[in-house]
This record gives C-alpha cells, sequence and structure tokens, in this order.
C-alpha cells in the first residue's frame, strides 16, 4: 500500500467541532485551512477568525499552546476555494443538516484535488445518502469520519465507508488518524449514529427511564453512574449538561426519524423534562443551567417535581458503593438480589446495556470489539457492555437477561439472539476470545486489523479475553526488585519499567536504574526508560525515607538525595544513549529523570513540571541544576543577553510548581528541547523511544562531555528577591514561600558567586542538597508534607 502523504488538511466550517479539529491538526503539526462562509460585513474570513480567537479560551483547552492558533490558515469558499486544491484530506464539519452538506459539496466539487480523501465529520447523518450528490469520480475518495468533543482528548474517531468508498482509501485514512492524530479508530456500519452514540444514547435513555421508576434524583444517579461503575465522572446527567442538551435531542431525534422498526423504538422517546428544559432554553453548561446550575460555588440540581432547582449533593448508598467494588461476577450478583432501589437501578441500566448490545451487534458493528472500544474511547467506561457481561459470567448474565425479558422488566421484550446461548460465544464464554471477537453479521470470530500501523503499537490497548501481550510479563527480563523491571523485547533495545505505585523514585528504582544502565552499556544500544500506562513518574517517594528522617532529621536525607542526583548524571552521562518515554504524568523527580536524559519522547497528553514547592521543598535530584545549564547553554547561543534572563524563566517554573498542560507547553517551558520527539498515539510510544535509541546508536551517539558553565550569580539573586520582597509583602505569597524561592533562587543563579563564575553540575547540586536538607526540617515545610499525605491537597502557611 503506497504511503498517504497528508501534507495539508481542509477543514470545512468553524463551528465548535470544526474549529477544535483544525486545532488539534495544528497539535499534531499537520498544515490544516479552516473554511467557513464569508462574513456578512466586515473582513470576509471574520466567522473563521472569530472561532480561531475563541480556540484560545476553550475550556479544556483545544491547543496544547493556545500561541499556535495563529498556525491555521482561514479562508471562505468565496475567496480561497483554490486552495482546496493543495489539501490531500477534506474534512466538512458543518452544521447536521444534510441539505446544507449535499449544498457545501456541490460547490467544493471541481476545486478537490484528484487524489484528495474526503470524508464528513457527522455524529449521525447517513453518509451513502451524502455521497450520492458527488461526482462519480468523487465518491471511491468520500467516507464518513466521526471525531468526538473534544477533538484533542478523545480517543474515539469512527471511520464509515459508503458502498463505493475504496477499501484503500480507508486503510488510508485509518493509518493517518492513528498515527499522525494519535486516535483510536474504529470502523462503523452506516447506521444512524454509527456505533458510540446509537449505543451511548441508547443507554442514557435508559438511564433517564430507570432513574425516574426508581425514584432517584439526578445527583444520586451521576454518583453511582460515574466513577463508581467504571465510567467517565461526569455521570449521566452531567455529562448531558456538558455535552448540550440540543445536541442530545438532535441525536435522539436521528433515532426517531431512522429506526422506527428498532425493537427499542419506545424507549428512544423524548423524555418530557429534556423537551421542558429545552424549551425554557436551559440548554445545559453552555447556557448555565440543564440538569444542574451553578450559583456562586454551590452546585444546585433540577427538582422535576417542583420544577425548580434544590442544592445538589446526594450521593450513593454506602452498601451499594460496596457493592460495586466487588469482582463482576459477585457486584452483578448482588445487585441483582438486592432490595435496595439504588442497586436494582444499577442492575436494569447494566441488564439494559448487555441486552442492547447483543440485540443490536449484526446490525452496527463488524464486531463486539468496535463495540468495546467505541464504549470505551467514545464514553470514557473502563470496560465496554460485552467485556463486563464476559467477566461476570457469560451463561449466568445471559440467564438472568432472559429471565427479565420473561418477567417484562427490560425495556424491549426482544429474545437475546440465538448465538448469545447457542454455537461458538456460549461454548467459549463469552465473545472475546484470542483468536478474535464475535462478529454476529459473519457468524464467526474476526482477528483484529493488521494494517501495517499497528505493528508500530507492541502492546495495543486490548479487550477483556483477548489474551493480549502484558508489557510487564513480556521480553527477556535482565533485573527485577520490588519496584522496577528492567527488560528486552528484542534484544537491542533495554528497557526500564518502574512498577511502583505513581511510579515514584524511591531508593529501589534508584538501585534499577543505575543496574539498568550498567547492563545496558554492557550489552545493549541503549536504554529507554518506559512503562504501559499513563505516569512517567509523579515524583520521588518521601514516605520511603520517612524512616531514617525520622531517626535523623535533614542531614539524614542527605546521603539519599546525593545518590540520587548522582544517578541522574550517570543517566546523563553513559556511555549508550538513555531515552526517557514520557506519557502522562513527570512530575517532581519524574521530570528531573526525564530531563537528565539523552532525549525524550513524548506523547501529547504529557504533564511535565518541577512541583516540589506545592510540599515545601525545592527539586533535589538536580532539577534546578538542569536550569542552571539549560540558561547557560541558551544564554550561548545568544551573545549580548544576559544569563538572568533564561535563568528567570526556568525558576518561575520552579518557583510557582507550573505544570505543562501538553508536550508542546513542556518544551516550552525547557523541559522537552527542540530535539525531542513528540507522539501522538499513546500505544507507539515504546515503538518510537526504542527507534530513537537505535539510530542515536548508529550515528556514533556519544555522551557530552563534562564541562563548566557561567552562573548568573550573586547579583542576578538580589535582583530575583526584591520581586519575591514586593509579592510577600504585597500578599500574594507567604514567608515561607519567600524563604522557598530565595533558595530556588539561589540555586538557578549558582549561589553567592560573581556572575559569569564558570560551576559544574555537582556544584550546583551540592546547593540543592543542601537546601532541600535545611527545607525538610523546617516545621512549616513538614506542615505542607503531613498535609499532602493526609489529605492529598497542598498546605498554603
Amino acid at each position: 500500500m503506497n504511503r498517504f502523504n497528508v501534507r495539508k488538511v481542509a477543514v470545512l466550517g468553524a463551528g465548535v467541532m470544526g474549529a477544535q479539529i483544525a486545532a488539534h491538526l495544528v497539535n499534531v503539526k499537520v498544515p490544516v485551512v479552516l473554511f467557513d462562509l464569508p462574513a456578512k460585513t466586515g473582513p470576509k474570513n471574520g466567522i473563521v477568525t472569530k472561532a480561531v480567537d475563541n480556540l484560545k479560551k476553550l475550556k479544556p483547552a483545544p491547543l496544547g499552546v493556545a500561541d499556535d492558533a495563529a498556525l491555521i490558515q482561514q479562508a471562505n469558499y468565496e475567496e480561497h476555494s483554490e486552495l482546496l486544491r493543495e489539501c490531500d484530506l477534506v474534512i466538512e464539519a458543518i452544521a447536521e443538516r444534510m441539505d446544507w452538506k449535499l449544498d457545501l459539496y456541490q460547490k467544493i466539487a471541481p476545486f478537490l484535488a484528484p487524489h484528495a480523501i474526503v470524508a464528513s465529520n457527522t455524529s449521525g447523518l447517513s453518509i451513502t445518502k451524502l455521497s450520492e450528490v458527488l461526482p462519480e469520480s468523487i465518491k471511491p475518495r468520500f467516507c464518513g469520519i466521526h471525531f468526538f468533543n473534544p477533538p484533542r482528548y478523545m480517543s474515539l474517531v469512527e471511520l464509515i465507508p459508503t458502498p463505493t468508498t475504496q477499501p484503500e482509501i480507508l486503510d488510508q485514512l485509518e493509518t493517518f488518524v492513528t498515527s499522525a492524530l494519535g486516535k483510536g479508530v474504529v470502523r462503523a456500519i452506516d447506521t444512524p449514529n454509527f456505533i458510540a452514540n446509537r449505543v451511548g444514547i441508547a443507554g442514557m435513555l435508559a438511564t433517564m427511564i430507570e432513574a425516574e421508576k426508581f425514584g432517584l434524583t439526578y445527583d444520586v444517579v451521576d454518583d453511582l453512574t460515574g466513577k463508581k461503575l467504571g465510567r467517565a465522572s461526569s455521570g449521566t446527567f452531567r455529562t448531558a449538561d456538558v455535552v448540550g442538551l440540543d445536541t442530545m435531542a438532535h441525536v435522539i431525534k436521528t433515532l426517531q426519524d431512522n429506526l422506527a422498526d428498532d425493537l427499542f423504538f419506545p424507549s428512544y422517546a423524548t423524555p418530557p423534562v429534556l423537551a421542558r428544559l429545552i424549551e425554557q432554553g436551559a440548554l445545559g453548561q453552555k447556557t448555565g443551567a440543564g440538569f444542574f446550575k451553578k450559583e456562586g460555588k454551590n452546585i444546585l440540581r433540577l427538582d422535576p417535581a417542583q420544577g425548580s432547582y434544590v442544592p445538589a449533593g446526594g450521593k450513593a448508598d454506602e452498601i451499594v458503593a460496596r457493592m460495586l467494588k466487588k469482582p463482576a461476577a459477585e457486584r452483578l450478583k448482588l445487585l441483582r438480589e438486592s432490595k435496595n432501589p439504588q442497586a436494582q437501578f444499577l442492575w436494569s441500566i447494566l441488564r439494559d446495556s448487555f441486552h442492547y448490545v447483543a440485540v443490536h451487534l449484526a446490525d452496527i458493528a463488524e464486531s463486539a470489539r468496535d463495540i468495546d472500544f467505541a464504549m470505551r474511547w467514545g464514553f470514557g467506561m473502563s470496560q465496554g457492555p460485552f467485556e463486563l457481561w464476559q467477566a461476570a459470567g457469560w451463561a449466568q448474565v445471559a440467564g438472568w437477561i432472559n429471565e427479565d425479558i420473561a418477567a417484562g422488566k427490560t425495556l424491549s421484550s426482544a429474545p437475546l439472539p440465538a448465538w448469545v446461548t447457542e454455537g461458538p460465544v456460549a461454548n467459549q464464554g463469552g465473545v472475546h476470545q484470542a483468536e478474535g471477537s464475535w462478529s454476529a453479521k459473519e457468524g464467526r470470530f474476526v482477528p483484529r486489523s493488521t494494517l501495517p500501523v499497528y505493528q508500530r503499537q507492541a502492546f495495543p490497548e486490548t479487550v477483556l479475553g483477548a489474551g493480549g501481550a502484558e508489557a510487564l510479563k513480556s521480553g527477556t527480563e535482565e533485573f527485577r526488585n520490588e519496584e522496577i523491571r528492567v527488560w528486552s523485547l528484542d534484544g537491542e533495545v533495554l528497557i526500564a519499567s518502574i512498577t511502583a505505585k505513581l511510579h515514584l523514585i524511591s531508593p529501589l528504582v534508584t538501585e534499577g536504574l543505575l543496574k539498568a544502565v550498567e547492563i545496558a552499556e554492557a550489552k545493549y544500544q541503549g536504554l529507554v526508560i518506559w512503562s504501559p500506562d499513563d505516569v512517567f513518574s509523579a515524583g520521588a517517594n518521601l514516605e520511603a525515607l520517612m524512616p531514617v528522617f525520622m531517626k535523623s532529621g535533614g542531614k539524614g536525607i542527605a546521603p539519599e538525595e546525593k545518590k540520587l542526583q548522582d544517578a541522574m548524571l550517570r543517566i546523563r552521562y553513559a556511555a549508550v544513549p538513555v531515552v526517557a518515554a514520557v506519557r502522562g504524568l513527570a512530575l517532581g523527580g519524574g521530570c528531573e529523570l526525564a530531563v537528565h536524559c539523552a532525549r525524550r519522547v513524548a506523547t501529547m497528553e504529557s504533564y511535565v513540571g518541577l512541583v516540589e514547592v506545592g510540599v515545601g521543598l525545592i527539586p533535589g535530584g538536580g532539577g534546578l541544576a538542569y536550569i542552571a545549564r539549560r540558561a547557560a547553554e541558551m544564554a550561548e547561543k545568544a551573545p549580548g543577553v544576559d544569563i538572568l534572563a533564561f535563568a528567570k524563566e526556568g525558576f518561575t517554573a520552579a518557583a510557582t510548581a507550573r505544570v505543562a498542560t501538553s508536550a508542546l507547553e513542556a518544551r516550552k517551558l525547557g523541559y522537552l528541547l527542540d530535539d525531542d520527539i513528540i507522539v501522538p498515539h499513546k500505544d507507539e510510544l515504546l515503538f518510537v523511544a526504542s527507534q530513537q535509541v537505535k539510530a542515536m546508536a548508529a550515528s556514533g551517539w556519544r555522551a557530552p562531555l563534562r564541562k563548566l558553565f557561567p552562573v548568573a550569580g550573586r547579583s542576578a539573586i538580589a535582583t530575583i528577591q526584591a520581586q519575591l520582597v514586593g509579592m510577600r509583602d504585597g500578599g500574594f505569597i507567604s514567608q515561607h514561600d519567600f524563604h522557598i524561592g530565595s533558595l530556588i533562587a539561589d540555586v538557578v543563579c549558582g549561589g553567592a558567586v560573581d556572575a559569569g563564575s564558570m560551576v559544574s553540575e555537582e556544584y550546583l547540586m551540592a546547593l540543592e542538597r543542601k537546601h532541600f536538607c535545611s527545607l525538610l526540617d523546617h516545621p512549616k515545610t513538614q506542615e505542607r508534607i503531613m498535609g499532602m499525605l493526609q489529605t492529598g491537597k497542598p498546605v498554603r502557611n
């Protein structure tokens, strides 16, 4: 298959979705031109300009760095249609109106490049009907593409072919969306609302029906259907508010208009309370009121009986919360047999979901895997419905569903399909097996996609029962202790995986990292520090040092700190390249570990920063020494610019515990460098990091030579302290914050030396160590540490 080279993308429609799709393309460095109608007054690009400006204000932020909004090329159909000829992919994302979309396709068709893929971002309109207006030459290159909101953060993208879509076009688009955009792709059948919205909205409607039946309030339902159930923390009604009640009603209407013969059709009726809220203009979060509303700091919930808002805060009964912590089989049995209305409600909505996906599997998805992935990636579920059913005991749950159907308790009287209780699925105990996942349409287990792009994923996300390889049990193990595993997958690159909780760096982890460097130097091309979850390292393990501190105070910690600092330098000056594969949290000591590696490969959603001031400390693992060295390196490249100008940036980030909220921002803060790699897809991280090691080794990489470098000195410390005095006296920081800030400035500027004095990393680390240990003995710092350990929240004192 020829490589599909996407040099530029056009996004048609600068609404909420279109603008945010354009923003995500910019995040992953894909050139994009954003189109909309010409404005009726003022500059013709006014509509697009307003949308792009709004991207900088949205939360959660659609852009990794707000300034990158300027990289979105602005256009309108009247003046700039010729730009479409430069685009290899055209994504239409205008309003969900079939007539508007068809009209737009007719207008743009003459300007499309002969090879360009054209895709409609729609949440449920028929892709086949949309294709009918296109010229015959474009139909083979047309399909549906459904991003979930917000596009930067939601993994799911559904791809929907028409009968005339060429298979290789879909393969090319899936490859691009997976690797370049970092998404989880599910191929959907062209049915109303496709997979995730079809199952998800049906599930939300079922939840509303069952909540009313059992007399539960919206806040209690959200507590029951949020994290306690392994779903998004916003639960059901809060999710509806966030999505927009009008948007939800639109998706419901698609079901009503197109699925009159559906066996669950009666449950698609618009809930009366939803209709009333929409009629009143209460559309959820965007209008300030829906099922919930916020008044000051207070959250209120709608009382539908009174038609007014009352204080929220209702929670699940403790006995039900305890049931939800049990293993799947026991959990469902307890819920089903309990007389508690909350437990009965939960069994009912779970049963409804199992019943629904079983009845509709043949119609809406190629396999059960697609439904489970769609619900995980699109609706934030920890397990898809088929996975939970299988985990709880396939035959047992099927029997319970059949009993409830016979008793008239289910939303539909439709029987379970025969494949549920007879044949391969019943015989093997579920839809997911090592050979593949069940396709009701084909009557067999179908394997996962074999597209070449998936060869880049050593440990792809898998479904329960599929028997996917477990990273921490794979490969050849070279060393292991209780908190780290050192191993290799290919015999060429060594991997160090921290296994401690939150991957905190303890003396055991330090020991393992040193051992990993030693083994890598002896037998491998290099070392990758990588773990298969969303934490690189959340910092140093203070609790592990508590016994030493209780016995000897700050002085007793000094030798342990030196061991950590020495390990950082050992990694920096290793004889083979060490690459940090950063995903998720890299905080405090985790950030320090990353910056001392030869290179960093990071996923887009990486959150990096030196956060020690939150517990009343300063970075003690070489983080401040790194800031000082980087300031000197940048000053060397900018003759005539004082080192202080660069040192202040690093000082501010450390003194305010600023955390980069994307890999792009981490680069801006200096925790990632220009030659570090940002990887869109989390499951490609290990592959790319390993390839970096091999490329560096093949090109004759050598560690940097140890050398002295200049620091800003005592005059710069005085400058920073003067600013801290103003902040302290103005009430912006406490006296202890002032003290900590002064110590950070002392290290970053090199201590009481003249400006331009040459120092070593070891010298700066000794300063770090001295101040770190002195703070450990400070009562105010001890208050902060204890507060964080007890409540998980920073203490301001």
